[in-house]
């Protein structure tokens, strides 16, 4: 059964019964829960990737020899003698360039140039360092901001165009009684969740097996068996539980081939598991950008002209954009809207999703751009985004499916304080610190793609619910389990979720916030069959009270089927099913985007106020407390969602004040590739975060009214802080991070 279409207007009938726990929590904390390299499987062997040491050449030789012969190993595989596989070109972004041991050339330093495997790890990473490895070198090309002025357009088209223009721009800039013409620039950002990459592989027959810590068990199972030309059903992919993604999962990398090309070669299991350092490259980063933003207002504030030109850094090997233009399309309104997107080609590893793409960089940009003029203007920051308030989205022409910006600016500055704020720079001290506040407007696109699932009914009174989706620790398992328990009418503590299995109904991608929007509807359509088909046996059961009734006559609640005109003439789900034959019912249901979602656009916003204190003599920043109050339809489950929000946050935080990957700028390495040195906050960097949702639902999005919320609380964060440093210092810093040495410069 197909759910409502995408715009229909009928929200639940009843508010959902939320899990107050996660349903995964004891399982993750007590230590059951399995990550993908933690499965035990009988004969394994451990492959270790050999990775470039020069950013551009050619291989001319790899002599194995001595690895060959060391304790342990079983075989040694490079582009010398590696099996042939048939690898796609890639096709971005549903395909990446993976390097998989076909071809000699190398294109970043880091690229996987061997795997040894041995019978354990130690013995894996001595063979490799017996490796002699012959290169050719080339010059590389690792400059990014001396060559913005070779910036070339995307070769592939991306779901949106690279470029936009609504009105004349130059006359608008023209007509403005006040200008702004600034560049804001972001570094490369590299992903580092708890959980690195990692994989086990194993073949039985023509038939491959992989544990692999996935954002999408679906993607791999198809890239596998593209990659190695056999039939989709003989790739198995499995990934219950993942130790965070945040994108950087979302793709197949080489390792996960590798893994597999490996397992075939020694004819045993091999698990494959990338160390820290080689998070660095091998499976993409954020890109570097340099974000030009011009705009043009009225003496009043009406802006004229919004013009934001965005350039990015890309690998050699392959285009990946981060649209950091995109949100400005839309946020504001404005007679003329300008946007681009162009790219440097550079000699590192190929660019990756990474929390909220292009919203996370580009918000930097146009929400410091917007507090400048707010202060060229001499008006409040929340009033100026409120006379430019756009009322829907003028990119497209289109109204929203639903927005409550408005109600977000003013919760949160409410809660905040904002009507405190003294808007002159340096004017608030607090022993010896300066207190700033600053603010900003937080969005993200709501996405929502086809998603199915199974529900089975149990004669015990339980119910079970499989989707081939996967948990990032963003809260699916929960999800699964309430959406399912709404179908049906019990409690969600008696659904037993399955979720993390290729051979389950197919999921999308968890990633763009779309997993809760697209498997919920799905989960809810299955109940929906499961129950019809659970009425149906009543009314035709003799012994029981329903018989004879009509099934639309009929609902659920607490494990009962009754009929509305009488409810106490009931029977319970136990009952039917044992008088039945004692077997289950199961039913599949499936949903997907209607026809009609070009009608509208889909929107996520929010409203963030963060307050910092920097001290006047070191130039350190601590951020006191952030106020955020988000527009994202429903909030499905409590507990899950504000740790979203709040996870969001302090990616903001550390988009503000800490992370940046610095590459040598001879060899093309990434120099801070540990945790050490790779900033990110601790516990003592994040202070006091307040979040809600406005809790309105958007049943024009889809039927639980719910829209995405894994991204879009990293968005506006950075800006906010970057706001309030300039109000607490009077110092505008535009190359983030904002670093204790860049605010002492200023």
């Amino acid at each position: 059964m197909t759910a409502p279409a995408l715009f229909q207007d009928e929200a639940p009938k009843t508010p959902q019964r939320q899990l107050k726990n996660r349903y995964d929590g004891r399982d993750k904390v007590t230590g059951k829960a399995k990550y993908s390299a933690e499965f035990p499987v009988k004969d394994i062997t451990y492959g270790y990737i050999v990775q470039s040491t020069i950013p551009k050449g050619t291989l001319v030789s790899i002599d194995q020899t001595a690895a060959g012969k060391a304790s342990g190993v079983l075989a040694v595989l490079t582009p010398f003698n590696a099996p042939k596989l048939p690898v796609a070109s890639p096709q971005p972004p549903a395909r990446r360039h993976i390097t998989v041991l076909q071809e000699k050339d190398i294109f970043y330093n880091g690229q996987p140039i061997a795997v040894v495997v041995a019978r354990s790890l130690p013995e894996a990473m001595h063979a490799a360092t017996l490796l002699k490895i012959t290169y050719k070198s080339q010059p590389a090309q690792l400059e990014f901001k001396g060559r913005l002025a070779e910036a070339r357009p995307p070769k592939q088209p991306g779901r949106e165009p690279a470029d936009s223009k609504r009105g004349d721009i130059a006359t608008s800039l023209s007509n403005s009684a006040v200008t702004l013409d600034v560049v804001y620039t972001t570094p490369i950002q590299n992903h580092n969740p708890m959980e690195p990459h990692a994989t086990i592989a194993w073949w039985d027959g023509s038939k491959l097996n992989v544990y692999d810590a996935t954002q999408y068990i679906t993607g791999d199972r198809q890239t596998l068996a593209r990659t190695f030309g056999i039939p989709v059903d003989d790739v198995r992919v499995q990934c219950p539980f993942v130790g965070g993604g945040f994108g950087s999962k979302g793709s197949t990398w080489s390792h996960v081939v590798l893994a597999a090309m490996a397992a075939k070669v020694v004819g045993k299991p091999v698990k494959l598991a990338l160390e820290r350092g080689q998070m660095f490259g091998p499976v993409g980063s954020r890109p570097t950008t340099a974000q030009n933003i011009k705009l043009g207002a009225t003496a009043d504030g009406k802006l004229l002209a919004i013009q934001h030109d965005v350039i990015v850094h890309t690998s050699l090997m392959e285009d990946f954009l981060e649209p950091s233009a995109m949100q400005t399309r839309l946020l504001y309104n404005s007679e003329s809207n300008v946007t681009s997107h162009r790219m440097v080609e550079m000699n590192l590893g190929v660019g990756t999703y990474q929390r909220a793409p292009g919203e996370a960089t580009g918000t930097i940009a146009l929400e410091c751009a917007m507090d400048e003029l707010a202060h060229k203007l001499n008006i409040d920051p929340v009033q100026l985004r409120l006379i430019n308030y756009a009322e829907k989205d003028h990119s497209k022409d289109r109204p929203w499916t639903e927005k409550s910006l408005r109600q977000c600016y003013t919760d949160a500055a409410d809660r905040f304080g904002w009507s405190k704020r003294n808007p002159e720079p340096g004017q608030l001290r607090e022993d010896n610190n300066l207190i700033g506040y600053g603010m900003a407007t937080a969005t993200y696109g709501a996405n929502r793609s086809a998603a199915s699932a199974v529900v089975r009914i149990l004669p015990n009174g339980r119910a079970y619910i499989g989707c081939g989706t996967q948990d990032l620790g963003t809260g699916a398992y929960t999800v699964l389990a309430q959406a399912c328990a709404q179908g049906l009418g019990i409690d969600p503590a008696l659904v037993d979720v399955q979720l993390g299995d290729s051979n389950l109904p197919k999921a999308p991608v968890s990633g763009g916030s779309q997993s809760t929007a697209s498997i919920g509807p799905a989960a809810a359509a299955a109940a929906t069959q499961a129950k019809l088909k659970l009425f149906e046996l009543a009314v035709n059961d003799s012994q029981s009270p329903l018989h004879g009734l009509q099934a639309g006559s009929l609902d659920t609640q607490d494990g009962k089927v009754f009929a509305k005109s009488s409810p106490n003439k009931s029977d319970t789900f136990t009952a039917i099913l044992q008088r039945a034959g004692g077997q289950p019912i199961e039913a599949t249901g499936s949903a997907e985007p209607g026809e009609d979602r070009t009608a509208y656009t889909a929107q996520s916003f929010g409203a963030v106020f963060a307050e910092v204190a920097v001290d006047i003599d070191t130039h350190m920043v601590q951020v006191r407390r952030i106020v955020a109050t988000y527009d994202i339809g429903t909030l499905v489950n409590q507990k899950t969602g504000i740790n979203q929000l709040q996870g969001g946050i302090v990616w903001g935080v550390s988009s503000a004040l800490h992370e940046e990957a610095h590459i040598d700028p001879t060899h093309g390495r990434t120099v801070n590739e540990t945790l050490a040195e790779y900033h990110v906050p601790v516990n003592a960097d994040i202070g006091t975060i307040d979040v809600t949702v406005t809790g309105i639902p958007d049943t024009k999005f889809n039927p639980l009214g719910a829209r995405g919320i894994g991204e879009i609380g990293i968005t506006g964060a950075a800006a906010a802080i970057g706001n309030a440093i300039y109000n607490a210092t009077g110092k505008r810093i535009r190359d983030y991070p904002i670093t204790v040495d860049k605010i002492m410069q200023a």
